[in-house]
């Protein structure tokens, strides 16, 4: 592996940092901190100016809306729009409901779905988790009955991140209940506005309105929004999870997260004990492992145009961790005013975090599925 940038990289890399600077729309920098339907139309305004460069579909091919970039551009785009906090980039659509329809997807799909994803017209959110099914993804009980031209859905899904805002559902559904859970599972796209879908917001303990609810009752969805193979689902949602699973965005985070602690604690040198001192160096240290897993993680995709199934397991879990491990040292840092929940308190953002990196190690598969996964797939030992 090789960390220098080529200058076609370096050039790159330039042109993102100037488009962060001196592109992007009025209000973006406070937009976090707005009120939800503020944020949520600032990230539509970053989306199309992204699109207007082909940058949000970046990887995709030219014909479907992308620029074909190599992984090593990807990774150096998502690296500077993680480390500067630019809303509207993490995208379902783009990173996995877009490669899984274009693997496996028809022609038409691929045009009816995949140009308005790469121009920023629709917003798609996930629904595989149930109330039942999380860590174990493979015993989702929600049905989908074929009933002549059309599937009728029934069932409820779970910590749906921005199902109040998506134009689509990217669904996961029992087609065959009879079958071995891993192969009785089909995949389909789905408008979230269908009639018989309900969704209901779900707060987490950060305040913020992330994830959802959604409950289908009878919904009607066409044969032809059926994606890939009826019963065949569970190898698109593999495919997904696997496209999920990068962490350059973590590894931003992190360091963002890390540099700005570390320029605020400078101005109170003499508060600052020598155990935090050591504590903020290692997790400095700990943030440059986690770029360079992830620029091995795109070194080796460049060469073998395979996603590293193990090493993008092993990064997931090692920045989860550290992202928890971050925010318990500024809470401990900031000390009492850490505890503050007030927007206008300096500890906003860090007591946010640290409430917001519970989910860290849940989400995209949990800290335990992640070691099994590595264990297995990546070592080859026996399963417990």
């Amino acid at each position: 592996m090789d960390l220098r940038l080529t200058p076609e990289q370096q050039s790159f890399q330039q042109e993102v940092a100037s488009f962060i600077q001196d592109e992007l729309p009025s209000g973006w920098e406070t937009a976090r901190q707005e009120e939800q339907e503020d944020r949520l139309d600032i990230e539509r305004q970053v989306m199309k100016k992204l699109a207007e460069r082909r940058w949000l579909a970046l990887p995709w091919p030219e014909e479907y809306g992308g620029m074909g970039a190599s992984p090593m551009q990807q990774l150096i785009f998502n690296e500077l729009m993680a480390y500067h906090s630019v809303p509207g980039v993490v995208n379902m659509g783009v990173a996995w409901v877009g490669p899984v329809v274009i693997l496996y997807g028809t022609e038409d799909q691929k045009k009816q779905y995949l140009t308005r994803i790469a121009s920023g017209d629709d917003i798609w959110c996930t629904l595989y988790s149930e109330p039942e099914a999380g860590s174990d993804l493979a015993a989702m009980q929600t049905r989908a009955v074929r009933d002549g031209d059309d599937y009728i859905i029934n069932g409820q899904k779970i910590w749906t991140s921005l199902g109040h805002y998506a134009d689509w559902g990217w669904l996961a559904a029992r087609t065959d209940p009879d079958a071995p859970k891993h192969k009785g599972l089909s995949t389909f796209a789905i408008k979230m506005d269908s009639p018989g879908i309900t969704i209901r917001p779900l707060v987490n303990m950060a305040g913020s309105h992330e994830f959802n609810e959604v409950f289908f009752e009878d919904v009607r969805v066409p044969a032809s929004q059926l994606i890939g193979e009826e019963n065949r689902g569970w190898y698109n949602v593999a495919v997904g999870l696997d496209f999920e699973r990068s962490s350059i965005g973590a590894t931003s985070n992190a360091r963002r997260t890390v540099d700005d602690l570390v320029t605020y604690l400078s101005s109170h040198g003499s508060d600052v004990s020598p155990a935090l001192r050591h504590r903020l160096a290692d997790q400095a240290i700990a943030v440059n492992v986690l770029r360079i897993m992830a620029y091995n993680i795109a070194s080796i995709q460049e060469k073998t145009g395979v996603a590293p199934n193990r090493e993008a397991q092993m990064a997931k879990l090692f920045g989860a961790e550290l992202q928890q491990q971050i925010g318990a040292t500024a809470l401990k840092a900031l000390g009492m005013e850490g505890q503050a929940a007030r927007k206008d308190s300096r500890a906003a953002p860090y007591h946010y975090q640290y409430l917001r990196s519970v989910a860290n190690t849940i989400e995209g598969g949990t800290s335990e599925i992640q070691r099994t996964v590595i264990a297995t797939r990546g070592l080859g030992l026996p399963r417990e």
